[in-house]
C-alpha cells in the first residue's frame, strides 16, 4: 500500500484529492497538511511513501517543503501540485527534488498514475505537463548543448536509448515494452543513468536530454 501525504493550504482541495486517491486499491492517504511546516512533521510522523506538495503554502512555502523533506527523508517522494502556468518555480522544483507534478486540473487517472509512478522510481508527466515544463525551459546556449553532450557520452547505446524514452515521458514499463524488455532491467538501467549522469532523479536526465536538443 502506497502511504500518502496531501499538503495543500484549501481544505476542499485537499478532501477532493484524497477522495480521488483512496479509490486506486493501492494507495491510502494517511496524512494531511495545511502549510509546509506541518507537512514536513507529519511526513516524518507517518512514514509517508509519497507526498503531494503545493508550491503555495504559509508558513513554509512548497520548495522549502520539498528541500526540508529531501534533507530529512530523503527516499520519501515528492509530487508537486500546481496550477496551470501559475508556477515560476516549477521547473526549479523538478530539476532539483520533486518526482514530477502535476496540474490541479488534471484527470483522477493522471492524479493517481502520478502518485504511482512516484512510488515506483518513475516521473508522471502528461502530455500538458511537458508542454508546461518545456515551455518554460529558456534556450539553450551552444556551451549548456556541448556540456550535456558531454555528460550523456558516458553512456552506452543502449542507455541512451534508455534515457531519451525517459525524456519522453514515458514510465519504466512503457519503456520495457517500446525496447522489450522486462520492467525490472529498465529500471536497472534507468537507476545506473542516473548515476552515470549525476543526476538526483528522472527529470534531471531527462531535462539533460531536451539541453541537447538546443531547444
Amino acid at each position: 500500500m502506497i502511504r500518502v501525504l496531501v499538503a495543500d493550504d484549501e481544505p476542499l482541495i485537499r478532501a477532493g484529492i484524497r477522495t480521488v486517491l483512496e479509490s486506486a486499491p493501492d494507495i491510502t492517504v494517511v496524512a494531511e497538511a495545511e502549510n509546509g511546516r506541518t507537512a514536513v512533521t507529519e511526513a516524518i510522523r507517518h512514514r509517508i511513501d509519497v507526498a503531494l506538495i503545493d508550491l503555495k503554502m504559509p508558513v513554509l512555502d512548497g520548495l522549502g517543503t520539498i528541500e526540508e523533506l529531501r534533507r530529512q527523508v530523503p527516499a520519501l517522494r515528492v509530487v508537486v501540485l500546481t496550477s496551470f502556468g501559475a508556477e515560476p518555480n516549477v521547473l526549479h522544483a523538478l530539476q532539483h527534488s520533486a518526482a514530477g507534478f502535476v496540474l490541479k486540473n488534471c484527470t483522477p487517472h493522471e492524479l493517481i498514475r502520478a502518485v504511482q509512478a512516484a512510488h515506483a522510481g518513475d516521473a508522471y508527466l502528461s502530455p500538458a505537463v511537458t508542454r508546461l515544463v518545456l515551455g518554460m525551459v529558456t534556450p539553450k546556449t551552444a556551451r549548456r548543448r556541448q556540456e550535456a553532450g558531454d555528460r550523456l557520452s558516458a553512456l552506452t547505446s543502449r542507455e541512451v536509448e534508455v534515457v531519451r524514452l525517459v525524456a519522453e515521458g514515458l514510465s519504466n514499463a512503457e519503456i520495457g515494452r517500446r525496447l522489450h524488455m522486462s520492467e525490472t532491467t529498465i529500471k536497472t538501467y534507468v537507476s545506473r543513468i542516473l548515476t552515470k549522469l549525476g543526476c538526483a532523479n528522472r527529470v534531471q536526465a531527462a531535462l539533460l536530454v531536451r539541453d541537447t536538443e538546443g531547444r
